[in-house]
């Protein structure tokens, strides 16, 4: 049986991915950077819990305050420093590793 034209042929109404989307709006790189500070919020808070470390615990083991470490526990708040979050890593046990990676095209 012979497909018809029609069923051959693209759906005229596809359009670009939502990445690809954001990427032409320069919103990708905003969205990555809230993305990837939500995964750093999380695994901290996640070790805290593993723990059993209060806030206040860890910003003693910091030497920080309270408020700091909120700041850096916060997923909306980006603008954290890298000392801050390797420090905070370094009091839970852990170290911070952050990589460069080639952009898929």
């Amino acid at each position: 049986m012979k497909k018809s034209k029609i069923a051959r042929k693209r759906n005229p109404r596809t359009g670009s991915s939502l990445a690809s989307a954001l990427a032409s709006s320069h919103l990708l790189q905003d969205a990555e950077v809230v993305a990837i500070k939500r995964v750093i919020a999380w695994q901290l808070s996640e070790s805290m819990t593993e723990q059993g470390l209060s806030k206040q615990a860890l910003a003693d083991r910091m030497s920080t305050s309270r408020s700091q470490l909120d700041r850096l526990l916060d997923p909306q708040n980006s603008a954290v420093q890298l000392d801050t979050m390797a420090r905070a890593a370094q009091a839970l046990g852990k170290r911070l590793e952050i990589r460069l990676v080639a952009l898929r095209r």
